[in-house]
């Protein structure tokens, strides 16, 4: 690749990468403003992400616009660390995800999930008492059970409904508890569960209790986690031949302005 062509392409590419980066920051700031502890949680991160993008994105266009080789040995040394960091990641995504699927039940027509089905890593973090007090705290903020009932006005278009792991197994007790179903948010607990599943004495009709202590509910947002990382770890994977293909021509801008600095000497 020519001189020209692989410092300009670079430069563009860290440029727009910078106004990514002050977007991502704004909405970091964005989401700092906002009182719901869920999302205020995230801030650091985001904003964090946003600076680290900003910085690289910064070396690399001061070293094409410079033709600056050291700058640019700096900036292919952070992509290349981002490089390995996104592939560890991408692998071990696939691998804790690997495990868990949902059981399918009669007259539903959504999943049931069970905790045991996941990868010990899922059982960890969400078996921790304080990671697990959060999470609860959020879900119980969604509103996602309380909205249940606006949806499904009547019993029969509870019943066809296909809710989501996090509804099915945190808004709800099991199917196996044999609780009658009233409307999409109240359930008959004067009957005695036919089931000796810890989650049927668990579960209230409580806006704030519902099923969230249950081990179905875990198992709900563990099957919503092992979606969202799937979907990140593929993104990745186009994020990775793409950053691949920018750290090829950093290579060549690299090679260029040394060779630039060794004709000026």
């Amino acid at each position: 690749m020519g001189m020209g062509t692989s410092n300009f392409v670079i430069r563009w590419i860290n440029f727009l990468t910078m106004l990514l980066a002050i977007a991502v920051a704004i909405f970091g700031v964005w989401m700092s403003t906002h009182h719901d502890g869920c999302r205020k949680s995230l801030t650091l991160p985001v904003l964090g992400l946003g600076g680290f993008i900003f910085l690289v994105s910064m070396i690399g266009f001061l070293g094409a616009l410079k033709k600056n080789a050291i700058l640019l040995w700096i900036y292919l040394i952070l992509l290349c660390m981002i490089l390995v960091a996104i592939l560890v990641f991408t692998v071990l995504a696939f691998i804790i995800t690997n495990n868990g699927s949902g059981h399918n039940v009669s007259g539903l027509r959504y999943k049931e999930y069970q905790l045991k089905d996941y990868s010990s890593w899922f059982l960890k973090q969400l078996n921790n008492t304080d990671n697990w007090k959060r999470l609860k705290s959020c879900l119980v903020k969604s509103e996602d059970c309380n909205n249940l009932a606006k949806q499904y006005k009547t019993l029969k278009q509870y019943k066809m409904a296909k809710l989501t792991p996090i509804e099915a197994g945190c808004c709800r007790p099991p199917s196996e508890c044999g609780y009658p179903v009233v409307n999409a948010s109240f359930y008959d607990l004067s009957f005695h569960p036919v089931s000796s599943n810890e989650d049927c004495k668990l579960y209230k009709n409580s806006r704030v209790v519902k099923c969230y202590n249950c081990d179905s509910c875990k198992a709900g947002v563990a099957q919503y986690m092992k979606t969202e990382w799937r979907v990140v770890a593929i993104f990745n994977l186009a994020l990775f031949v793409v950053l691949s293909i920018i750290y090829f021509v950093g290579c060549c801008a690299r090679r260029n302005a040394g060779q630039t600095r060794q004709c000026k000497v």
